[in-house]
């Protein structure tokens, strides 16, 4: 696991660009795990930019997002299918048949989460998954006490995460409390994780799940476990890291073919 402290989320999501878009010139047929909600917003941002300024190709790429809300379709202003269009998709070349997000009005939950899943494996596994944490360690919507070894599935909300979102709708009233989530199994058999981290609400979270103990209670800390994870964080999201100097000492010290 390489922690990477930035003076601010731009620096971060720039460093988070370069590292996925290096992997779209490698292998242009790269498949990648995609997150919602307000911190990968900058990075987004950033990968359209590229696209349109130095001609990033997604031509090939395919994506899976992590989650949807049940209930919500597509077309409605806080589903995280309209987010992903608004934020990346509209502004890149990706075909739409190689997008992937779950669908929030299937009327086979069960049924849909497993073709998901299938749907990953023939697509040949997710080369890069960018991840967020929210506040009590959830990755994806893999509340506290997920299984680690969880898979796609629907999942109901916690009131501290409802509370967290209640700000993106008009009447929190009409916020769902279910949704379909990719696993905690799922996502760590991506080959590279990239989690994003901003804000001060961040930092104890980051502290438990980067330098405690890997427990189901704090989901984001079985990160610990997979081979290849880069924590993208900004100063305030830092604060409450024991080791952050550590952290600074090995990112400022590379050997240059090692450096983003």
């Amino acid at each position: 696991m390489e922690i990477i402290i930035q003076p601010t989320p731009d620096d971060a999501c720039c460093i988070a660009a370069r590292i996925i878009a290096r992997q779209i010139q490698t292998k242009p047929d790269s498949v990648l795990g995609l997150a919602t909600g307000s911190t990968p917003v900058l990075l987004y941002r950033e990968l359209v930019r590229m696209h349109r300024e130095e001609g990033l190709d997604f031509s090939r790429v395919t994506t899976f997002n992590l989650d949807e809300y049940i209930g919500l379709p597509p077309n409605h202003p806080q589903s995280y299918n309209r987010f992903m269009h608004e934020n990346l998709f509209d502004g890149i070349n990706i075909p739409r048949e190689r997008i992937h997000i779950p669908d929030g009005v299937t009327n086979d939950i069960p049924g849909f989460c497993a073709k998901y899943e299938q749907d990953i494996v023939d697509a040949g596994g997710i080369d890069i998954q960018v991840l967020g944490i929210g506040t009590d360690g959830h990755v994806g919507f893999n509340e506290p006490s997920s299984s680690l070894a969880s898979r796609t599935r629907i999942k109901t909300l916690t009131p501290r995460t409802l509370a967290d979102n209640a700000r993106f709708f008009d009447n929190p009233n009409a916020q769902p409390h279910h949704v379909i989530t990719m696993g905690i199994g799922t996502i760590m058999e991506s080959r590279r994780i990239l989690m994003l981290a901003f804000g001060s609400n961040k930092a104890e979270a980051i502290a438990a799940a980067m330098e405690g103990p890997i427990t189901s209670m704090m989901p984001a800390s079985i990160l610990q476990m997979h081979p290849s994870v880069h924590v993208l964080l900004d100063e305030e999201a830092a604060g409450k890291l024991e080791r952050d100097y550590y952290y600074r000492w090995v990112f400022d010290n590379k050997p240059d073919w090692q450096k983003h």
